[in-house]
């Protein structure tokens, strides 16, 4: 079966708490969300590359590299409570009815500048493969709830976050968790249909950790800046 060329879908608010100001902040020079504009752009894999965003700095900064906003985001949609579902669900909807066509929507977050186009193939290549409603870009986490996460109880003392009846004595016997790092792969008839991100059939593509690093805080941006500069190699 024939798909048509996915799009590229980029959400962007204006407001970030983290790291103010992230998604335009200069990251070796560039704003950083120029980053995942241009990977996008030069991978031929998609017939569009959308940002979606409330922000009319982020609009300007997005159109002059070469990325299409064809709407502005609702600025109930660009708060700390709005979800990516609601922003997605949103961006589907306003491009079907502005005429676009497609089958397949990739959601790039724009503070994970280092996923590489081989990844995202690879992505659409699972998604189309397997037919499941979507595939979510992870990396394993060693950082594990049945192992060396805690929690506190309601009196305030620690305990493991996930238990097991067989007791886990070592990281390497814990079984595998995720982290999500902002590309996910969506059959959009799925999403449409469920309304809801977290549909039932979901598989995970493996990315490296060091090009799946995701920009959360102040050190986590620093870590980008110097592999930007060349200064981490990855």
């Amino acid at each position: 079966m024939q798909f048509m060329k996915p799009i590229c879908f980029i959400g962007a608010r204006g407001g970030s708490k983290g790291v103010p100001n992230k998604n335009i902040r200069l990251l070796n020079g560039k704003p950083l969300i120029v980053y995942t504009i241009e990977s996008a752009l030069t991978s031929s894999i998609f017939q569009d590359v959308i940002v979606s965003t409330e922000d009319h700095r982020i609009a300007q900064i997005a159109k002059k590299y070469g990325a299409t906003v064809p709407f502005m985001r609702p600025k109930k949609l660009a708060s700390d409570k709005a979800g990516m579902d609601e922003v997605i669900m949103h961006g589907i909807k306003k491009l079907r009815s502005l005429g676009y066509k497609f089958d397949v929507i990739v959601n790039r977050d724009c503070t994970v500048p280092f996923i590489r186009n081989s990844d995202i193939n690879g992505s659409i290549r699972l998604l189309l493969r397997k037919k499941c409603d979507a595939v979510f870009g992870v990396y394993r986490q060693h950082h594990n709830p049945y192992f060396n996460m805690m929690e506190p109880n309601s009196k305030g003392y620690l305990h493991r976050s996930k238990r097991l009846e067989q007791k886990i004595k070592s990281r390497q016997e814990a079984p595998v968790v995720y982290q999500l790092n902002g590309l996910f792969t969506i059959y959009v008839e799925r999403l449409l249909k469920y309304g809801k991100f977290h549909m039932p059939r979901i598989l995970p593509y493996e990315i490296p950790p060091e090009t799946g690093l995701m920009i959360d805080t102040e050190f986590e941006f620093q870590i980008a800046d110097m592999i930007a500069g060349g200064k981490i190699k990855i």
